[in-house]
């Protein structure tokens, strides 16, 4: 039997060269399945195969940042900052697309229906955790729907009154607030800002019965203030500066963990007698969910390369904003954090749903 097959193997070799190119191809056929399977299996075991093709060709046209408020705003100014910056290290320009309106629904929607492939980006904000309480229904889940990169900065919210106030300090404001509750008024911007709901928070957390009345935008709040027809307002501090710089208003307490670089002599909610209190507004960057993981480690560390070069803090700090980046982890925390916070002021609040 052994012959037999050697002398068939030399037939096929020497007299039978289409058998013996047959035999050779199915052979070639077989290792070349095998060796592709073999490939397949390693990069599905990774998974991360696809993932870091796409990644490596990152970006290769225009980024679309959409900014869910007007151009001229505080938010459009930091995105705007951060945008030419990012677009530098990228190679390709970071455009910013306002889509202001709904509470940035209309904004959210149009990320959250992205193709997630790191092109389209939203510029998150502290108002994006309160519309996913603030509204019955979305058309987009606020966590699951949306891949959190990092945040851009924080700006103070402040407690103000007239110049020509009576009150010199926070705890002055707040005795007379205990004293005569119901009677000072503390004006705010329209009903589920985060300036209302700061409002309301602080109100809450000290303690008093203050009257919250909103007002259609910030010229109403401060003429309100200086003509005297609410006792104080809280307020971002960015647009107040200049009233504050010429005496016109004055600030009582600042916000925030700490005090603000632009007032440095104006304490906290929490030194003027009000224990762990901290609101500060603050911006971020998310991608549509299931953007590859390695885009959004790319455009993270590019986020924190561009907030952390000296231009662009000062920027920023000309817009009384304070850069502070965060990793995605942090970033979605920070969003799930404040989405439960708001939620539970705008329940104690009696806030009607939109």
């Amino acid at each position: 039997l052994g012959m037999r097959m050697v002398r068939r193997k030399n037939r096929v070799r020497a007299g039978v060269p289409g058998v013996w190119w047959r035999v050779q191809t199915r052979r070639q056929q077989v290792i070349s399945k095998r060796q592709f399977l073999s490939t397949l299996a390693a990069g599905a075991g990774a998974g991360l195969l696809p993932a870091h093709a796409v990644a490596q060709d990152y970006p290769a046209k225009p980024i679309r940042l959409v900014v869910p408020f007007g151009a001229g705003g505080v938010a459009d100014l930091t995105a705007r900052i951060v945008a030419q910056k990012l677009g530098e290290s990228l190679g390709q320009a970071v455009v910013v697309d306002n889509k202001p309106g709904a509470g940035g629904v209309v904004a959210g929607d149009a990320v959250a229906k992205a193709a997630p492939d790191g092109y389209t980006l939203l510029l998150m904000s502290n108002g994006t955790a309160v519309s996913a309480n603030l509204f019955k229904t979305l058309p987009f889940d606020t966590v699951r729907d949306f891949a959190p990169v990092s945040t851009l900065g924080t700006f103070d919210i402040a407690v103000v009154v007239a110049d020509n106030a009576r009150w010199r300090s926070l705890a002055e404001l707040l005795a007379e607030a205990k004293a005569k509750p119901g009677t000072l008024n503390l004006g705010t911007i329209n009903i589920g800002s985060t300036q209302n709901l700061a409002a309301e928070l602080f109100k809450t957390r000290a303690g008093v019965d203050l009257q919250v009345v909103p007002f259609n935008g910030t010229p109403a709040v401060v003429t309100a203030l200086r003509s005297g027809q609410i006792d104080a307002a809280v307020e971002i501090l960015s647009p107040l500066v200049p009233q504050i710089q010429g005496k016109a208003l004055r600030a009582l307490a600042v916000m925030g963990d700490s005090r603000s670089p632009t007032l440095p002599d104006v304490p906290t909610v929490a030194q003027s007698g009000i224990k762990d209190f901290d609101v500060a507004s603050w911006n971020a960057i998310a991608a549509p969910a299931k953007t590859p993981a390695p885009i959004i480690e790319r455009l993270n560390r590019d986020i924190r390369a561009a907030l952390a070069t000296p231009d662009v803090r000062k920027k920023l700090q000309d817009l009384h904003i304070a850069a502070r980046s965060s990793s995605p982890e942090q970033t979605r925390q920070l969003l799930e954090s404040e989405i439960k916070r708001w939620g539970e002021v705008i329940t104690r609040a009696n806030i009607p749903r939109q």
